[in-house]
């Protein structure tokens, strides 16, 4: 038999295949890996076919051997799980530049001085008005936006 005629027989094969490797592989994107796989097999080793038999029961035992041989691959590797389903879940972004920012805070909030530390603190945190932030300190209101305004100027320089 000529190389061209039993790449004809091959080809006339094809539907056969893609049906078996269907019955194999659910997944119609494996199926179609597996089949490729097998044809290319088939083709590169067409000098071990034997003349006189079928053409067919030769594919399919290459198909079947391919199949086997996946499946034991994928009992020795365990279960695929694709990288999208886990990686939200294990992802954790780095703190250390946080950290390091946490750390100039505290370092210029201790360079404040206690007055307007604590005018921070009260109108900031706290959320209180100049108003009664001036009459819990007993200073004047202006002394109070001087302080605040002094406060977060360093914290802006320090930062």
């Amino acid at each position: 038999m000529t190389d061209e005629r039993l790449m004809q027989e091959i080809e006339a094969q094809i539907p056969h295949l893609r049906r078996y490797a269907r019955s194999l592989e659910p997944a119609p994107d494996r199926a179609d890996d597996l089949m490729q796989d097998c044809l290319e097999r088939g083709m590169s080793r067409i000098d071990r076919f034997e003349a006189g038999t079928d053409i067919r029961s030769w594919l399919f035992a290459i198909m079947h051997n391919l199949f086997i041989d996946s499946m034991r691959r994928r009992r020795r590797r365990g279960h695929h799980v694709p990288v999208e389903e886990w990686l939200e879940e294990t992802h954790q972004p780095p703190d250390q530049i946080d950290h390091l920012r946490l750390q100039d805070l505290d370092r210029a909030l201790a360079d404040l001085k206690p007055r307007d530390r604590w005018i921070l603190h009260l109108v900031v945190f706290e959320g209180k008005r100049y108003q009664d932030v001036a009459r819990e300190l007993d200073i004047a209101v202006g002394t109070v936006k001087s302080g605040l305004s002094r406060a977060r100027r360093r914290l802006t320089r320090a930062a």
